[in-house]
């Protein structure tokens, strides 16, 4: 991850934003990806298939949060962020993808 802009959020929540705008299109897919060190009180944030379609019905451009590194923001207001408040160590990440499959 690059920082170029001067918003709100660690690496877990950049990286649940990024992977927002990449399974927009796909099948059900959920992401959780958080860590025991950031930024923020949020520990990371949660995205799905469906978490670009409704920034963009709440007038959120998920793209102009990215270019700003502002996933704070964008997963707050989606009430999608994974908020535990401080842990006071620095132990690892954890991403976590669930994949519907039709069988």
């Amino acid at each position: 991850m690059t920082v170029r802009g001067d918003g709100l959020g660690g690496r877990n929540q950049e990286f649940a934003l990024s992977i927002a705008a990449d399974i927009a299109d796909k099948r059900e897919i959920v992401v959780l990806s958080a860590g025991t060190d950031g930024p923020t009180d949020a520990a990371g944030a949660v995205a799905d298939t469906h978490t670009a379609a409704r920034a963009e019905a709440m007038g959120l451009n998920l793209r102009n949060f990215l270019s700003n590194n502002d996933s704070y923001h964008f997963f707050k207001k989606l009430d999608d962020l994974f908020i535990t408040g401080p842990t006071h160590t620095n132990v690892m990440d954890l991403r976590i993808m669930m994949v519907m499959l039709d069988i």
